[in-house]
């Protein structure tokens, strides 16, 4: 998510074309993002772990859960993985409901431990870390918004022109083939990466970070209709849990999509500002980029 500055970078001996595409209070914003989102992961389903199901309402009915992840013991006298979504179960032995340990022992544990923080096993470290860096994400996403604003950059790199909405359904194919653009095209976005970072930054951060407040009971004086509205405590525990795998999907897409791309030179921009364009400057292309 970032601005595509007007600094470009050419020599008429080469085709090559490197425009500075990531501005410092992005890169800065955006690594932040990833130390957070990953200890927030981590940390949330160690939370998760403690009581690995999911109701709807407000009581938890420990009979009726909408999501489970748990274990059976099987013919063999061994317990196995299994993932309950309403009346559907699922084996998911060896990944959730048991997997092995550290010890390389078999555990029964909703999520393997390699996936949690801070460690294998610590419900009220792993609180700690979650809500220390939900305070930090939450304040590093207040400053990009704050600075997103002030510099234009949603109303001219993320906002969908009509040029993007006749290219809807191109780029749903592109995507799908892997096709990625080159030449001008490729120093901005295209509608489905601007509608995904839109949903990310207007739905699912905002949703995320709401539904958890929704959760603690210190909240209810100034949450208690939010809670109500979406059906009670145990609601909001499971919309946060939803939109968080939704978020972790779109975090897999991003980073899919980069490993195919060209990682050196995506990561090369997050980290420098410089990105070198694919397929070099296009005949006709305008001699600056937008500001």
């Amino acid at each position: 998510m970032a601005a595509i500055a007007s600094q470009v970078h050419e020599t008429t001996s080469t085709p090559a074309w490197t425009i500075y595409r990531h501005r410092l209070p992005v890169r800065i914003m955006h690594w932040i993002n990833v130390v957070c989102m990953t200890v927030l992961l981590g940390s949330g389903l160690q939370i998760f772990n403690a009581h690995p199901h999911l109701y709807w309402g407000e009581q938890s009915t420990f009979g009726h859960a909408a999501f489970e992840i748990g274990a059976v013991r099987g013919s063999d006298g061994q317990y196995h993985g299994v993932t309950r979504i309403g009346l559907h179960t699922l084996a998911t032995d060896g990944v959730l409901g048991v997997s092995k340990g550290m010890d390389g022992q078999p555990q029964r544990r909703a999520f393997p431990s390699w996936a949690t923080l801070p460690g294998p096993q610590n419900l009220a470290l792993g609180r700690k870390w979650h809500f220390t860096f939900a305070w930090i994400f939450v304040i590093n996403g207040t400053l990009y918004l704050l600075w997103a604003f002030a510099s234009r950059h949603f109303s001219r790199d993320l906002a969908p022109t009509k040029s993007d909405w006749r290219g809807f359904f191109r780029s749903i194919v592109d995507h799908a083939l892997l096709r990625h653009p080159h030449g001008e095209a490729a120093t901005r976005y295209n509608v489905l990466q601007k509608l995904a970072y839109l949903a990310v930054i207007f739905v699912l951060v905002p949703g995320i970070v709401l539904m958890g407040l929704a959760m603690s009971p210190q909240f209810d004086t100034v949450l208690g209709g939010v809670v109500e509205a979406v059906g009670g405590r145990q609601s909001a525990r499971t919309i946060h849990f939803i939109l968080a795998m939704s978020l972790l999907a779109f975090v897999a897409i991003h980073v899919f999509e980069l490993l195919v791309a060209g990682v050196f030179n995506h990561l090369r921009s997050m980290i420098t500002g410089w990105y070198a364009v694919p397929g070099g400057r296009d005949e006709g292309a305008a001699k600056e980029d937008h500001p």
